[in-house]
């Protein structure tokens, strides 16, 4: 972390140099009609004249990219303040980690003024050799002055990896482990947890008939940004699998899946998932098919929350 930390003023420097080919794409505030400097080719120079400074590893030529009393701010809040002070914070870092590589995501900006503009986004600096790269997010100050982009300002926090929470929150109340009885000795479980940085809600299951396993597997449930919607992929026990589409209804899910079994037959159901309240919820098989021969409806089944296990 701490190296981390030492590194965050040169990785978003590089990225506040790259603004005239992120930011500068619209229009100065409160001025619409005047357009930004769209791709400003002395922008453009001195970030390659930046890159440059930084793989060689001279802390006076990066610092030189600040102006005179620009500041630097790092995750736990700890401020470097002047030139002369982040160009010592970078001759600790590059001795530290001599050889590394930064590279730059910018998610936003914008030309305050035609002579200032504000980036945020994220940094990661990769070791020399080729280790797992440190991240942080960052919003930064640029200012023109003698027609030179300097930095003038930097906030740097701790980069969250990007989460797909938010549209899966009509699932949140799944979280947990439910168990239930069905009708002719039919019974099942299921557990729900959040995966990978809450992008997907992974569900192990199993049924019994009579107290024989009849089929089991996990689901991963997340979000398709491309056709804005949720989906579903499941893995059974027996070597099946399919995809499913979730569309909502209230407090009613649609489980539209296509799926093949291991002796590759092609089933298709839809699932209607209802929520009948906090610690309740049916689960009712329709529309179910096997290679395109119609299988009655099963009687749904209902499951309960298992208390200790409640969010």
């Amino acid at each position: 972390m701490r190296k981390q930390r030492l590194f965050g003023p040169a990785v978003t420097l590089l990225a506040a140099l790259a603004i005239g080919q992120h930011v500068a794409v619209g229009t100065v505030a409160g001025q619409p009609d005047q357009p930004a400097a769209k791709g400003d080719p002395a922008l453009r120079k001195r970030a390659a004249e930046f890159v440059a400074a930084f793989d060689k590893g001279d802390a006076a030529a990066v610092a030189g990219f600040w102006t005179p009393d620009g500041d630097y701010v790092d995750q736990l809040g700890r401020q470097v303040k002047g030139r002369g002070e982040i160009q010592k914070l970078y001759e600790k870092a590059f001795a530290e980690r001599k050889g590394a590589r930064l590279s730059i995501t910018p998610t936003s900006g914008r030309m305050v003024t035609p002579d200032v503009a504000v980036e945020d986004g994220v940094t990661v600096v990769t070791p020399a050799d080729g280790g797992p790269g440190t991240a942080a997010r960052y919003t930064a100050v640029l200012v023109r002055k003698d027609d030179r982009w300097l930095l003038e300002s930097v906030r740097e926090s701790v980069a969250f990896p990007p989460s797909n929470a938010e549209h899966l929150e009509g699932l949140e109340w799944l979280i947990g482990d439910w168990a239930g009885e069905g009708e002719k000795g039919k019974s099942a479980r299921a557990s729900y947890s959040w995966a990978e940085n809450q992008n997907f809600i992974v569900c192990s299951f199993a049924t019994t008939l009579n107290g024989v396993p009849i089929v089991g597997g996990t689901q991963w449930i997340g979000w398709d940004a491309s056709g804005k919607q949720v989906r579903s992929w499941t893995f059974y026990s027996e070597g099946g699998f399919g995809e499913g589409v979730w569309a909502r209804d209230g407090n009613r899910w649609s489980v539209m899946t296509a799926a093949t079994t291991a002796d590759g037959k092609k089933v298709s159901v839809t699932s209607v998932v209802t929520r009948v309240d906090a610690d309740h919820v049916t689960v009712q098989p329709t529309n179910l098919s096997v290679d395109g021969k119609a299988i009655p409806d099963a009687e749904p089944l209902k499951l309960k929350r298992l208390k200790q296990d409640r969010p």
